[in-house]
């Protein structure tokens, strides 16, 4: 019913704007130009891709477009690796493109976990994951989204609440619609996913916030293998970013 609705919606809009609030709210957000983040990463599903062992690069992110800017990421350390939805490119720092590719999720197309990519698959990936962790939970205010309130969901000893979202065509992201976890304290514990790019079952937690400028990020998130019986915590883990150094920048 109508009623029915508008009531689902606004229990939706509640955990929304705490979580945004909780997070340090859309005001302060909207001051942000980009956030700048060093961080480690490796994980078996690297491994798979043809990237293996620790990496430690460094990336600069839009607030307000889809757009990550990577340095230190391959061996040349003076490349810039650059992510936008339509084209991806590996610079030299006099601008100097080295290689490039447009309409970069097409060439994802026909992909399976162990196919292996080259370095503007890795640009894209990267890109538009970071972009989005870092945007999180503001991104969800933005014309386009829609979000609704699941039933509450118990692990371990604790109870958190679900937040399903869908994402507009034109927003970038793992897959259209994502479940989000959140503890009593409305910070972000665990998110569910299927990465389409690479037909991955994903859980993805989220640990060790930390609050710069008034903002709050969480600064580990550990990806593993999701299952119909549930996360393989104790498996090998399929992706791990470690944030070591976050600067907000107005």
């Amino acid at each position: 019913t109508r009623e029915g609705k508008q009531e689902s919606v606004a229990d939706m809009t509640d955990l929304l704007s705490s979580v945004i609030a909780a997070h340090g709210g859309l005001d302060r957000w909207r001051t942000v130009r980009a956030i700048d983040v060093t961080f480690n990463f490796s994980g078996g599903l690297l491994d798979i891709k043809g990237f293996p062992g620790h990496r430690r690069p460094s990336a600069s992110v839009d607030a307000a477009t889809p757009r990550t800017v990577f340095q230190r990421l391959g061996d040349e350390s003076d490349d810039r690796w650059i992510f936008t939805p339509n084209r991806v490119w590996i610079e030299r720092r006099d601008g100097t493109v080295v290689e490039e590719r447009s309409d970069p999720r097409a060439a994802f197309a026909g992909h399976v976990r162990e196919t292996p990519w080259d370095r503007l698959h890795l640009t894209y990936f990267l890109g538009y994951a970071i972009w989005n962790y870092l945007s999180a939970p503001f991104l969800f205010a933005r014309t386009g989204f829609t979000t609704r309130e699941l039933e509450a969901h118990v692990e371990g000893r604790e109870t958190w609440r679900v937040l399903e979202v869908t994402y507009p065509d034109d927003v970038p992201a793992h897959t259209k619609v994502q479940k989000l976890y959140f503890g009593d304290d409305f910070m972000l514990r665990r998110l569910d996913y299927v990465t389409d790019v690479l037909g991955g079952v994903a859980a993805h937690y989220c640990y060790d916030q930390v609050t710069i400028d008034g903002l709050v990020f969480p600064t580990l998130r550990r990806v593993v293998r999701r299952t119909p019986e549930g996360p393989l915590l104790s498996g090998r883990t399929s992706f791990i970013l470690d944030y070591t150094n976050l600067v907000v920048r107005k």
